[in-house]
């Protein structure tokens, strides 16, 4: 269905629902204020979400509620890749001591499916249902490089090639190159393109159809990964563990 179709009373309020999760609890003339609506319509919308339980009420401030927690929870249990995947991720993190990662590319960005902390993980912004650009991690260039070349000119036209730290992929020609070593190595390696100070390495699951189902990872701060290790005995751990889930996911 088209963009022509879509119904705009829907728009607004998915449009209110986005900002209350952007600002967190705030009153109606706030909230019409920063969309341009009318405080009228602004509260019809909140009182419909209320009354389905998907926003609570603090005296005059509204915020988002768990229902969609439950939701996504529901959502995220429902696939087989995150079932299959989830004892993996948490063995890695387990075994090796770091944050470990679970990433899906949902269009054209990346969704974290789930992280699971070890002993002496740091603690990093990400979280179940965080976005992300692909091209500025591991797990998203693990991804980008196992999609078809013109689902890739998509996501670039889309979503841009924004550099998040001076390590970030910038331009097309970069990103080539940095899928094409993907490739030849099997692994992705993230230095600092996301986060300063942070390495990370990510390996692509597919499926026997050779289709990338997603990415699982490891991070770390760079002041305890050194080469050799991120790219020996880490990139054999990571390695190994999306190897299991492809087995598992695939017979």
């Amino acid at each position: 269905m088209g963009a022509k179709h879509t119904v705009r009373t829907t728009a607004k309020t998915l449009t209110l629902v986005e900002e209350l999760r952007n600002r967190g609890a705030c009153g109606v003339t706030e909230l019409a204020d920063e969309l341009d609506m009318g405080k009228s319509a602004v509260h019809n919308h909140l009182t419909t979400l209320k009354e389905h339980g998907y926003v609570l009420q603090d005296g005059d401030e509204y915020r988002l509620g768990l229902k969609f927690l439950e939701i996504g929870g529901h959502t995220r249990k429902s696939m087989d890749f995150y079932r299959i995947a989830e004892p993996e991720v948490k063995s890695l993190a387990d075994e090796t001591g770091e944050l470990a990662n679970l990433l899906v590319e949902e269009r054209g960005v990346g969704v974290y499916l789930m992280r699971s902390k070890g002993e002496d993980a740091v603690d990093l912004d990400t979280y179940a249902g965080r976005r992300t650009y692909l091209h500025t991690t591991g797990l998203g260039k693990a991804i980008l490089a196992h999609l078809p070349e013109a689902r890739v000119d998509e996501i670039v036209e889309r979503h841009g090639l924004e550099r998040r730290t001076a390590r970030s992929i910038g331009t097309r020609g970069e990103l080539d190159e940095a899928l094409d070593e993907v490739r030849e190595r099997g692994y992705a390696i993230d230095d600092g393109e996301r986060l300063e100070g942070l390495r990370c390495i990510a390996a692509p699951v597919t499926q026997s159809t050779g289709d990338v189902v997603g990415a699982i990872s490891l991070s770390a701060p760079a002041s305890r990964v050194s080469d050799e290790e991120l790219e020996g005995r880490l990139a054999e751990r990571v390695l190994s563990a999306a190897n299991v889930i492809e087995l598992n996911l695939n017979y």
